[in-house]
């Protein structure tokens, strides 16, 4: 199968399976919301902040260095060398979860008032705890598979997350309504811990089985080597995204801090909070599975268009990418425009939900561009730039969170949204167009 073919049919079944978790995952939300409020669910979203600065120190980077040595070793008939790098990335990352899982668990009480500033978040902290190992065997797997670009598995793994998730939700609360107890949202972060433990089994037992079928479960016996390997690749990834993840966990539990400053009780400021990242962010967000898709399959293609072809492929297919994101971008942003209000109401009983989806629309175009133009720019080996530049856009949005907020309510925080992601526009295309520009006249 063609290069082309593969992209194609990779982008196809990510983008069918990212649609068919979000649209699942969105009235999955409004369960919530209904369910538990706006409250309820800002201090779900919360404890996010932790849970992905703990994802992204113990597996993030060791996924895609599992990913990147695959593909490496399984290119040039090596499959003994890539088992060895997966196994062995996978017992480190499986360990140090687990203590990653012990220090929250006996530090969950200071995360939570001196970090979080709510100690109602103790208990959600105890248990979305429990997913971190588990995500480790489900992430580097899927790394694995990845670095195969097989994306059968990884679809189907994340298909089956969401909906073991959702169903433990739906039993539990339907188990404690019926027995005439008050659900908390603590049974949302249980359903969190239930998806993790079912995909982990589900791709752990799939690859033995297709391992001892395709009689690959062999090992080279070079151990350390692999580890050396897999943990020298996986060091800048790691550090890379713990950065960001710190900076957006900065950014993230500032917010009902900051919306107390501009007057609101620290009750509303949780429900506001809740309202942006648990019902409007999503409906914005609910397109990009296109967008998310593409990037996926787009490191590997450009890397190799880098490799093997001239700028003026590397132009035409940059140039296609941005044309087809512009257009979804201003698509959806005209369509959240029309109907915010509609949203906000009927679907989330929320007025506010409709208002921030108005002032979010704008930031569509460029959202959208935006995570295909990070992708680019690592294919092409530009790893420092995407991070330098997803970092001053992380910036300003902090920027807006301590210096607007307090003055124009989250409505400051919500211009800064748009202002990072125009600025991250204009670096990422700037400096794609001098790589080209500098592979077409030799200069690079």
């Amino acid at each position: 199968m063609s290069t082309k073919n593969v992209f194609l049919k990779g982008t196809l079944i990510l983008t069918a399976t990212g649609f068919c978790t979000r649209f699942i995952g969105f009235f999955y939300r409004i369960f919530l919301s209904h369910s538990f409020g706006e409250e309820g669910m800002g201090l779900y979203q919360l404890i996010f902040p932790v849970y992905a600065l703990c994802f992204s120190l113990t597996c993030a980077g060791i996924e895609l260095s599992i990913s990147r040595c695959t593909a490496k070793y399984r290119a040039s008939g090596q499959n003994s060398r890539a088992l060895d790098c997966l196994y062995m990335g996978l017992s480190f990352a499986f360990a140090f979860s687990c203590i990653v899982t012990f220090v929250i668990q006996k530090y969950a009480v200071s995360i939570s008032s001196y970090f979080l500033g709510d100690t109602r978040c103790i208990l959600l902290l105890k248990v979305i705890a429990y997913a971190l190992p588990f995500a480790a065997v489900h992430s580097c797997i899927v790394g694995y598979y990845l670095g195969l670009k097989e994306t059968k598995l990884p679809s189907v793994s994340q298909l089956l997350e969401q909906s073991a998730r959702i169903l433990s939700v739906f039993l539990l609360y339907w188990f404690l309504t019926k027995n005439n107890d008050s659900p908390s949202i603590v049974i949302a972060v249980i359903g969190l811990v239930f998806g993790e433990i079912f995909s982990s089994f589900f791709v752990f037992f799939h690859f033995q089985k297709n391992a001892r079928i395709l009689k690959t479960n062999k090992f080279s016996h070079h151990y350390f080597a692999s580890l050396r390997e897999v943990l020298t690749l996986a060091f800048p990834l790691t550090s890379n995204r713990v950065l960001l993840n710190i900076l957006q966990s900065v950014e993230a539990v500032s917010i009902p801090f900051q919306l107390q400053l501009y007057g609101y009780s620290l009750k509303e400021s949780l429900s506001l909070y809740g309202v942006l990242t648990g019902m409007a962010l999503p409906c914005i967000l609910f397109p990009s599975a296109i967008t998310a898709s593409v990037s996926t399959m787009l490191l590997p293609t450009i890397t190799e268009i880098n490799e093997t072809h001239s700028g003026k492929t590397l132009a035409a297919v940059t140039r296609k990418i941005t044309r087809a994101c512009l257009l979804l971008g201003f698509a959806c942003a005209l369509f959240f425009l029309i109907f915010s209000h509609f949203i906000g109401m009927i679907l989330f009983h929320s007025e506010n939900a409709g208002k921030f989806i108005f002032i979010l629309a704008w930031i569509c175009p460029f959202l959208y561009t935006n995570s295909t133009y990070i992708s680019i720019l690592n294919g092409l080996g530009k790893t420092f730039s995407s991070f330098l530049f997803n970092s001053l856009g992380l910036f300003v949005r902090i920027y807006g969170v301590f210096f607007l907020i307090p003055r124009f309510g989250m409505k400051g925080y919500l211009w800064g949204m748009l202002i990072s992601q125009i600025l991250v526009f204009l670096l990422c295309r700037i400096k794609i167009s001098r790589v080209i520009r500098a592979k077409q006249t030799g200069t690079l």
